[in-house]
């Protein structure tokens, strides 16, 4: 369980802060925006459960959690080799992103095949959930980057590229099951 008995700690104050691990590193280090971006992603979901109900907002508080569960995965790097960790760091695992295709594939079949690509809005709910997609595929990018320049567990670029595509689908679904997506028509004010 964590305890938070004190909020500011001043140890960041000249632009660094502590990984999982205890390691310190610059806010801007590339680890720090992709948990960082992770945590922004977790805040965007919040909104969008503003205006979800029932199941949809069971969904996304579960997503909410998973996202807590990535950010600690991606502010821990992998141990050395050889190197046992006191406590072992909570990673992403494949049965989160499982999930996230069983739902993609129940909330698919209630929905008639796209002819255009859509624009993100139509209902609140919907529009919230394509910020949340857009923001997962930068969190998905970053993640993607660090993962080329340091190692990284791969359940969390895979849970990540997922979750885009599970809002994209929830975000038909807020529209009337697809009826009031929004779609693009190209070139329509030239």
């Amino acid at each position: 369980m964590v305890v938070l008995s004190k909020i500011y700690t001043r140890t960041g104050d000249k632009g660094d802060t502590a990984l999982g691990n205890g390691t310190r590193v610059a806010k801007h280090a590339l680890r720090v925006d992709a948990y960082g971006t992770s945590d922004e992603l977790n805040a965007t979901v919040g909104l969008a459960r503003l205006h979800a109900e029932g199941e949809a907002d069971a969904a996304l508080a579960r997503i909410q959690n998973d996202l807590f569960d990535l950010g600690a995965d991606l502010c821990n790097p992998e141990p050395e080799d050889g190197e046992t960790p006191e406590y072992p760091p909570l990673r992403m695992v494949a049965e989160q992103t499982t999930r996230l295709e069983a739902e993609i594939d129940a909330m698919n079949a209630r929905l008639t095949p796209l002819r255009s690509f859509i624009l993100p809005g139509g209902s609140a709910l919907a529009a919230h959930l394509h910020l949340c997609r857009t923001v997962a595929r930068r969190a998905e990018r970053l993640a993607v980057e660090l993962a080329g320049a340091e190692p990284i567990n791969s359940h969390a670029v895979t849970y990540l590229n997922r979750l885009s595509d599970w809002f994209f689908v929830a975000g038909r679904i807020a529209n009337d099951d697809g009826a009031a997506d929004v779609l693009w028509v190209p070139g329509a004010n030239r």
